[in-house]
């Protein structure tokens, strides 16, 4: 049998629940299924243990449906996500799959070096919120889905139409970008960085 894994980050410092309930809705489930998903796969931070056990109380119950997707989880590798985002990644018994993220962008750079459907999705409880800003960029630009909690089936065949277009990264700096400033240009305007 063939897997797809949806593996879904939350980043390290900042808890993101809200992300992971939309992932374990019945809505997303559901999608996940029709796209030939198998796999769903949480990094939750430290609050999100609870939601996935309560979620697993409730499908075993009989209360809740899994859609015969497998979820797992686990809280941080401290040695990085790249290994688990790489399991999104097509090989020999799996089939592409895709990656959310939190709009880090150690995650979003983790991500796009694997060269695998993404999906940003900015967590709008974070105080000065920059997230919004670089995942409308990076979507602008063609290297990400810009998602939201409450639209992540739709998001998620968004990413479909990404995979078939698959812009390399990094990224080709020659090339006329209409806002003047390119990727890292944003980035150093994110990060405070001036010349």
């Amino acid at each position: 049998m063939v897997s797809r894994t949806c593996f879904v980050t939350i980043g390290a410092t900042a808890s993101f629940d809200q992300l992971i309930n939309a992932t374990l809705s019945p809505d997303f489930l559901q999608a996940l299924q029709a796209s030939d998903y198998t796999t769903l796969t949480l990094q939750y931070g430290k609050n999100g243990q609870q939601i996935l056990e309560e979620f697993r109380e409730t499908v075993a119950s009989g209360r809740r449906r899994d859609y015969g997707i497998e979820v797992t989880g686990f809280d941080f590798n401290k040695q990085g996500l790249g290994q688990q985002m790489k399991t999104a990644k097509a090989g020999k018994s799996r089939q592409e799959g895709v990656v959310i993220s939190h709009a880090g962008s150690g995650s979003i750079l983790d991500a796009l070096r694997i060269s695998v459907p993404l999906i940003v999705v900015p967590n709008s409880s974070l105080l000065d919120n920059h997230q919004a800003e670089l995942a409308e960029e990076l979507a602008r630009q063609g290297y990400v889905v810009h998602g939201h909690l409450e639209n992540l089936p739709t998001a998620l065949r968004q990413a479909e139409k990404l995979r078939e277009k698959k812009n390399a990264w990094p990224p080709n700096n020659h090339r006329a970008d209409p806002s003047g400033q390119g990727l890292a240009g944003v980035m150093d305007d994110e990060l405070g960085f001036v010349d």
